[in-house]
């Protein structure tokens, strides 16, 4: 009966502590629901990682602009340019986690970048919540319109034949990676030369300095039209209307280089959940607004939302499937 006693004696302590700590949560949830009530109640922040004009850029005042209406507060575009996009990463990483600062990201800077440099300030998966994808976009895989090559099966055979021909380039790891995919997958052989900007790639490939690339459908579609460029396959599950001749890698037998490169909206670390499911809301809401569809269209890209969650799911996939090719193709981190 003697160790009953205290027993039953800890069981009555105990009830009180219990009873103060389910209140201490109630307390924080009803608190927690009462901020995501209120929010925003200042100006939002995107930060981007391209100077004003860039890609990413343009995205972020489109779609900002109609989050600032539905949001009822200013949405304000602020360009953190420099280090490959990891200047704006870093500081959006740092940052409250109170959802008024976020990052306008891309695959190339949430994906290639910490593939090739291990030594960065801050990790794509660990130091960010997803908050919503903004938009899809495919790759083209171009050459230039005077060369003989006219299908990528004849592409992949002429590099391998002539290895110290087949020079291949990019502006960065996101346009070098898919060609090395397909030497990965076909077995050719060649060598990349780096570019400062899709437009010198495109302008190489022209030019006959470079025999083919990876390159956005946006830039390079009006020199394909005007038959400077010839456009062998396009890496979207399906055709696109605005070059509904050039067929897609699944239809000429090669799924595996099937690629969708994306945009999405991050935040910092630790965000509250009713905070990240309101500004999920809103970005799903603006992408299907035509205005905000229409432009996007008529630069070859896709508005496409997404929850927290499948934007996190996606990150994970393309970080195992782009390490695996670094991998293969023996690309070495940078640091």
């Amino acid at each position: 009966m003697s160790l009953a006693r205290p027993a039953q004696g800890f069981t009555r302590l105990r009830v009180p502590v219990l009873a103060l700590t389910l209140s201490a949560l109630a307390c924080a949830a009803a608190s927690s629901s009462a901020l995501a009530q209120a929010y925003p109640t200042k100006p939002l922040r995107i930060i981007v990682g391209q100077g004003a004009g860039g890609g990413m850029d343009t995205l972020a005042r489109l779609v900002g602009t109609k989050m600032a209406q539905g949001l009822g507060q200013p949405v304000i575009v602020e360009n953190k340019a420099g280090a490959a996009g990891i200047i704006a990463s870093e500081f959006v990483a740092k940052a409250p986690a109170d959802g008024y600062t976020l990052l306008m990201a891309p695959i190339g800077n949430m994906v290639f970048v910490p593939i090739l440099k291990t030594k960065l300030p801050y990790s794509p998966t660990r130091d960010f919540t997803p908050v919503s994808m903004v938009a899809t976009f495919p790759l083209l895989l171009v050459v230039n319109a005077k060369t003989p090559v006219k299908s990528v099966q004849e592409l992949s055979a002429f590099m391998k034949a002539n290895p110290d021909k087949s020079n291949y380039g990019g502006s960065g790891a996101a346009f070098q990676f898919p060609v090395e995919l397909f030497r990965v997958q076909t077995g050719a052989a060649g060598e990349f030369i780096q570019y400062k900007s899709m437009s010198e790639t495109i302008t190489a490939i022209m030019a006959g300095d470079l025999l083919m690339s990876m390159v956005d459908t946006g830039p390079a579609s009006a020199f394909i039209t005007d038959g400077r460029l010839r456009a062998l396959a396009v890496t979207s599950p399906t055709r696109l209307p605005a070059l509904p001749n050039v067929p897609t890698m699944r239809e000429i037998g090669m799924p595996q280089l099937e690629v969708r490169y994306w945009a999405g909206i991050f935040a910092p670390p630790g965000m509250p959940p009713e905070i990240v499911k309101k500004l999920e809301a809103e970005i799903n809401r603006v992408v299907k607004l035509p205005e905000v569809a229409a432009p996007m269209a008529s630069i070859q890209v896709t508005p496409t939302g997404s929850t927290s969650e499948e934007l996190g799911k996606v990150l994970a996939a393309d970080l195992a499937r782009w390490s695996e090719v670094a991998k293969k193709a023996n690309i070495k981190p940078l640091d």
